[in-house]
C-alpha cells in the first residue's frame, strides 16, 4: 500500500477548492438568561468574595463570560497564572474539564478549582481514555518495547494521562514545545508513544525532527494491537493515537 507523500498533502489555504476552505462565523446571540438578574447577581457575588476568588477565562469563551475574567489566556498560561496565586481560595476556571484539571494539579490542597459546567469537555482530550492507554501500554510491553519507549502526551489531555506519562517516564507537552520534549524523548529512549493528538506528533516528527512518514504508525485503540502488526510496531520510530 502506498504512502501519502508529505508534499501532497493538502495545506489549509492553498488547495484547488478555496471556498470550501474558509472560516465558519458563529454570529448567534446567546438566550435570554432564565433568570434577568443573573449578571447583577453574579457581579454582587464577585464583589462578596474579593481576593478569595479568581476567575480564569480561556480565549475560546464568549465575551459575557470574558468580561467577568482576571485572567485570559490559553489553558498553560491560566493554570500557571492559578499557581501563582497562592491568595485566591477559589479558582473559577471557565474552560474545559482538563483544562480545570491542570490548574487543579498545580495549585495547592487548599485551593479549590471550581469548574462552572461540568459537561464542557474537550474532543482532542477524549481522545484516549485511561483504560485504552493502559491497554496500550500492556500490549507494547508484551512486544516487548515498551522498555524503549517515552510517551508524550499534549496539553489537551486528561490528569490521567498526564499522570500515566508521568509514571512511565514521559513528559506534557505544547504545541510550542513539541519539538524540544520529542528531542528530549529521543534522548532517552528510541520510541515514542504520542498522544492523544495524531497531527502534532505527526507534523513535529516529520517537519521538525527530519524522520519521514514510514517512521509514523497510527494506533487505533478500537482495534486489537491498535490494528498494528508487532513488526510495524518495532519498526516505528513515532507511534501515533488515532
Amino acid at each position: 500500500m502506498s504512502r501519502t507523500r508529505l508534499s501532497e498533502l493538502l495545506l489549509l489555504g492553498q488547495g484547488l477548492d478555496l471556498q470550501s476552505e474558509r472560516g465558519v462565523s458563529c454570529t448567534g446571540e446567546l438566550p435570554e438568561a432564565s433568570d434577568p438578574k443573573l449578571v447583577e447577581r453574579a457581579i454582587a457575588a464577585r464583589a462578596a468574595l474579593g481576593d478569595r476568588a479568581m476567575i480564569l477565562g480561556h480565549h475560546y469563551q464568549r465575551d459575557e463570560v470574558i468580561a467577568f475574567a482576571d485572567i485570559t489566556g490559553d489553558s498553560f498560561k491560566l493554570a500557571q497564572a492559578a499557581e501563582t496565586n497562592s491568595k485566591a481560595e477559589f479558582i473559577f476556571f471557565c474552560g474545559v474539564h482538563f483544562m480545570a484539571e491542570s490548574a487543579d494539579i498545580l495549585t495547592t490542597s487548599n485551593q479549590k478549582v471550581i469548574l462552572p459546567d461540568l459537561a464542557a469537555g474537550c474532543s482532542m482530550a477524549d481522545m484516549a481514555s485511561a483504560k485504552q492507554v493502559d491497554d496500550c501500554w500492556d500490549a507494547l510491553e508484551k512486544i516487548g518495547v515498551a522498555g524503549k519507549t517515552i510517551p508524550i502526551t499534549y496539553m489537551n489531555s486528561s490528569a490521567a494521562i498526564k499522570s500515566f506519562t508521568g509514571k512511565n517516564g514521559g513528559a506534557v507537552c505544547t504545541s510550542s514545545n513539541a519539538t524540544r520534549a520529542m528531542k528530549w524523548a529521543f534522548e532517552k529512549g528510541e520510541k515514542i508513544l504520542f498522544l492523544p493528538d495524531q497531527h502534532v506528533g505527526r507534523n513535529t516528527a516529520v517537519l521538525n525532527l527530519g524522520l519521514s512518514l514510514d517512521d509514523c504508525v497510527i494506533w487505533n485503540p478500537w482495534k486489537p494491537n491498535g490494528g498494528l502488526s508487532e513488526s510495524e510496531i518495532k519498526s516505528a520510530k513515532v507511534i501515533l493515537w488515532r
